[in-house]
């Protein structure tokens, strides 16, 4: 272990050096990282997954900084140019593009115009004029003049070109004119000729400028953008004189003609090397923080979203609406099994109508269905109030689901595994039932990205993105906890510690053996060694098994913790969880031991008090305003409910139960400045919301919660 990584991660995260030592030995022997938050919060002081995924990344980075400084060191010293005032420069740089510039003079590259002019016998010319004494360049240059280089010139030009080198590989000079770029750029757009029409979204962007460090990430995202399909030019740039005057100020050294060379030398240095260099360089470092920015956004939506509270095991009958093409009706049983499936046709015809009321009608008593499950998408107001007129054999409860993804899933590798028999609209249709039952189960099957949540995701750096999102999941799932006995081979990948293959084996000895009746099963698995068992059984779940403890998140490496716990106050095991009575008489300091410090043993007593406790909220239904059924019917000043559908850098779009969405703009947010949406709304958090413009041309609503925000819910 780099002892120097660990004092600057710990640096730069303001914790112990001894947390992060005890991290990375913990990452760098396998365990991952919510094994780690949840079951070694003594080893690291406490860190959660957010800390110790930072300590992770921080880490590879500076192994890439390192593997850099290793290969420039290499490649300088087989050049023979390797000084040691050179050598201690670089084993002192921090950063990549420190690096970078100690290299740039040494890196091998195409032909440069100063190679060229060097090459012709000029650089003797260039160091001269580059003196500035009192001479006479054109003189001067005479002596340089013959075959290849026929005119004063000619010569001068090339001396030129060797001087605009030398101040383009000047590493202070750019490490100066860096930080002006940085922090004295503005970011100026112009629409592009012709480009005014087809480019039209873009209005707001076709002359623009604002400083470099106040843009907002989303802001940025959409120049970006529009810069990348052609609608407007970009520049990203500090004044050019202050930046010019930066490099005069360093290598003119008086006022004769020489001088003059060397200012020519100057503005070239700068229009040709200098800016294209440190402006693409800038242009990658605020892309990469917009993109991590839109990442984190993403990231919390995404959470939420799979954080969203199940319904529970119930049967369902469940329609993905439609117009022309029918609504597409499925039944489920408890477990999500697709039992039968047809499709009605509703809302073109009366007879066809009157068909498809006695349909759902026998479909409900026959299945014994209980809960109705109708995607949120074309004609579900419409289907809702067909539903909601048919008279049932029992009570049945409408649920309206949302079905972002469906499609999506439903052509997808996965889908046609479960499903090879039938067609994309019956996957779709047991998509949206599913979803009602448990969220999370089924959303883990769909490619985040088509989620319907985030912002610009096609424009943010995709691997990025495809690792935050990864790890969201897999935290999300692992805090949650899975059911060893339930859970499909999609929800146990993500398990900790487990994957594809294993998650696949698990399957197979649940269809060869049966259900597990204990997590020391787990061991007979093929390929679940004794690493993957201690890093996947305290986040999976046995319900009515042998052991009460295997429905908890207690760690079997701390059963014996427990039952030392249980025996010393004289009861068993199975009488000692849930009793907060006897929970409470417990001496933690008397359980503390070379494997066990006070932190685990805390969770440990939580976990006993609430045993297998589901994080996910209880289950609430949002009714949409019955007399709100398109853009139409709605009112400026009209408060109405509504669930948040998705959140930005901008504001909150949210679902009022009409096809359009509705815009809540971080200005609307609340009475006070907000500066995170996040901190007001989240995904799935049901409001009221008022009415503030109506825009039917652009089928756009403006919504507000200002004078609202006391009354809100903070359900999900």
């Amino acid at each position: 272990m780099n002892q120097n990584h660990v004092q600057i991660i710990a640096n730069q995260l303001n914790i112990n050096p001894s947390q992060v030592e005890n991290t990375l030995y913990l990452l760098h022997n396998g365990a991952t990282i919510p094994f780690i938050a949840r079951y070694r919060k003594d080893q690291t002081g406490n860190l959660n997954e957010v800390q110790i995924e930072q300590i992770h990344d921080l880490e590879q980075q500076l192994i890439e900084i390192d593997n850099r400084r290793e290969f420039i060191l290499k490649t300088i010293d087989q050049q023979g140019k390797l000084t040691p005032e050179l050598k201690a420069k670089i084993i002192k740089a921090q950063t990549l593009s420190e690096l970078e510039d100690l290299y740039l003079p040494f890196k091998p590259k195409r032909q440069t115009k100063a190679q060229q002019a060097r090459k012709l016998g000029l650089e003797p010319l260039a160091l001269q004029i580059l003196r500035q004494q009192n001479i006479d360049p054109i003189e001067l240059s005479r002596n340089f003049l013959n075959d290849k280089v026929k005119t004063t010139e000619q010569a001068l030009q090339g001396a030129r070109y060797i001087i605009a080198e030398i101040i383009n590989q000047d590493t202070e000079l750019r490490k100066i004119l860096r930080k002006l770029f940085e922090t004295k750029s503005l970011v100026k757009t112009k629409v592009i000729k012709d480009k005014q029409q087809q480019g039209i979204k873009y209005k707001d962007y076709f002359d623009y400028s604002e400083p470099v460090t106040k843009i907002k990430s989303h802001r940025l995202l959409a120049i970006f953008r529009a810069e990348k399909q052609g609608f407007i030019h970009l520049n990203i740039a500090p004044d050019k004189q202050q930046a010019l005057n930066i490099i005069r100020q360093k290598y003119l050294k008086t006022n004769n003609a020489a001088a003059q060379q060397v200012e020519l030398s100057i503005n070239d240095a700068y229009n040709r090397l200098l800016k294209p260099s440190l402006e693409n360089e800038l242009r990658q470092k605020i892309k990469l923080q917009a993109d991590l920015k839109a990442i984190e956004v993403f990231k919390q939506n995404l959470r939420h979203l799979l954080m969203a509270p199940p319904l529970g095991k119930k049967r369902v009958l469940s329609i993905d609406p439609g117009f022309k093409t029918g609504c597409k009706v499925v039944t489920l049983n408890e477990q999500g099994d697709l039992l039968f499936n047809t499709t009605i046709y509703p809302h073109n015809d009366p007879k066809e109508a009157w068909k498809a009321a006695k349909t759902i009608s026998r479909l409900v008593e026959q299945y014994k269905i209980q809960v109705i499950a109708l995607g949120n998408g074309t004609a579900s107001r419409e289907t809702e109030r067909f539903l909601k007129k048919i008279r049932y054999p029992h009570p049945v409860k409408i649920y309206i689901v949302d079905e972002s993804g469906a499609s999506i899933y439903s052509a997808s590798q996965v889908a046609r595994e479960e499903f090879p028999d039938y067609d994309v609209t019956v996957r779709g249709a047991v998509s949206i039932g599913r979803r009602l039952l448990d969220p999370l189960s089924e959303l883990v099957k769909i490619d985040p990205k088509s989620l319907g949540v985030g912002q610009y995701q096609h424009d943010v750096d995709q691997k990025l993105l495809k690792q935050a999102l990864d790890r969201t999941v897999e935290y999300t799932v692992n805090q949650i906890g899975v059911d060893l006995n339930t859970a499909s081979k999609y929800l146990l990948m993500y398990v900790s510690g487990i994957g594809k293959t294993i998650a696949e084996n698990i399957v197979k000895y649940r269809e060869q053996n049966g259900r597990f009746t204990n997590r020391k099963q787990l061991l007979n698995v093929k390929l679940v060694g004794p690493k993957t068992f201690q890093q996947a059984a305290g986040f999976l779940r046995i319900t009515d098994g042998e052991n009460p403890l295997d429905a908890s998140a207690v760690h079997p490496e701390s059963y014996y913790i427990v039952e030392k716990m249980a025996k010393d106050l004289g009861v068993n095991v199975k009488n000692l969880i849930g009793n907060k009575q006897l929970l409470g008489k417990i001496k933690l300091e008397n359980y503390i031991d070379q494997n066990t410090g006070i932190q685990t043993l805390r969770d440990i007593i939580k976990e006993l008090e609430k045993p297998g406790r589901d994080p996910r909220q209880d289950f609430k239904v949002l009714e949409f305003d019955p007399n709100i059924q398109s853009i139409h019917d709605l009112k400026v000043g009209m408060v109405v409910p509504g669930i948040v559908k998705n959140v930005t850098n901008f504001g909150a779009f949210i679902d009022i139960g009409i096809k359009e969405n509705g815009l809540v703009h971080i200005s609307e947010m609340a009475d006070h400045y907000v500066t995170d949406p996040n901190q007001i709304l989240h995904v799935h958090q049901h409001v009221r919301v008022k009415i503030i413009s109506i825009d039917i041309e652009r089928k756009r609503i403006g919504l507000s919660l200002r004078a609202l925000n006391q009354n809100q819910e903070t359900s999900e």
